[in-house]
């Protein structure tokens, strides 16, 4: 990978940073473009701006992020790969301050919900939602503040020159997030191709018809695949119809066309969103 540049949603430091890093290295030619809104950076890598975008998908404990399935939809993008990031929190402040020093602690909401006994243990603390967890370090050290720290990934210390006061913070070592590295349609940051591709995310809408749903995912067993994720999400200006996302893994090319040609068959509406080797 040669001067990639790659949009992430959140400031630099955060767990997009670090996800985009785990799959395209930390090479000095590797541009990250921190955007505000997640449709920013879809935007971005549909005008060619960047090459890539990495975005999140779903937290194993916080589930999916539903903004990011209908940005999938709406865009003319493909996933090329996934990778799931271990999510550690760690309470960050400026240099040499301690523990006992801090009166306030600011992070993004997910994440404090995610150190709630972290925080229980410590109800001196002032708890402020923030926009973001790198961006809680990335104010601190901006703002000159000795009394507040922010919950972010160590990257974020690395990033804006803190340090970790408390490392680990999170109440669930089994914490991971699935992350998505998306291109425009058409382009690929493989020229060789994606090796041993095993795995399918679709979005299909079918008929509002009872027994639809249940024929059309019965169509993608008798194909051979295998489901591994559904999800539903509602169709803009049509109260109570959705369309669906799945996940599918499968062993052979021939196993995965076959699918598609059943699901189609069997629904108004069929989108690859993406084809790629299963984290």
């Amino acid at each position: 990978m040669i001067g990639l540049r790659v949009a992430i949603q959140g400031e630099l430091g955060s767990n997009s940073h670090m996800a985009t890093v785990e799959m395209l290295g930390n090479q000095g030619d590797l541009e990250i473009i921190a955007c505000t809104l997640s449709v920013q950076v879809l935007a971005k890598v549909v005008a060619g701006e960047v090459d890539a975008a990495v975005l999140p998908i779903e937290n194993s404990l916080h589930g999916s992020v539903a903004e990011h399935y209908d940005l999938l939809l709406d865009s003319p993008v493909q996933i090329e790969r996934e990778s799931l990031l271990r999510i550690r929190h760690n309470v960050i402040a400026m240099p040499g301050v301690k523990l006992q020093e801090v009166r306030r602690v600011m992070s993004h909401p997910v994440a404090l919900s995610q150190c709630r006994r972290f925080l229980a243990s410590h109800p001196e603390l002032e708890v402020v939602p923030f926009y973001d967890t790198a961006g809680s370090v990335k104010h601190v050290m901006e703002a000159g503040l000795r009394d507040v720290a922010g919950i972010a990934p160590m990257l974020a210390a690395t990033e804006y020159g803190a340090e970790v006061i408390v490392a680990g913070v999170e109440d669930h070592a089994e914490n991971y997030t699935r992350f998505y590295l998306v291109r425009a349609d058409g382009a690929t940051l493989d020229e060789a191709g994606v090796v041993g591709e095993n795995k399918m995310s679709l979005a299909f809408a079918i008929e509002n018809r009872p027994g639809t749903l249940v024929a059309a995912l019965q169509r993608l067993a008798e194909a051979g695949v295998d489901l591994t994720k559904i999800e539903s999400r509602p169709v803009p200006g049509s109260p109570w119809e959705y369309v669906f996302y799945v996940d599918v893994r499968f062993d052979s090319t021939a196993e995965a066309e076959a699918a598609l040609g059943a699901l189609r068959e069997h629904s108004r509406m069929v989108k690859v969103l993406g084809r790629y080797r299963a984290a």
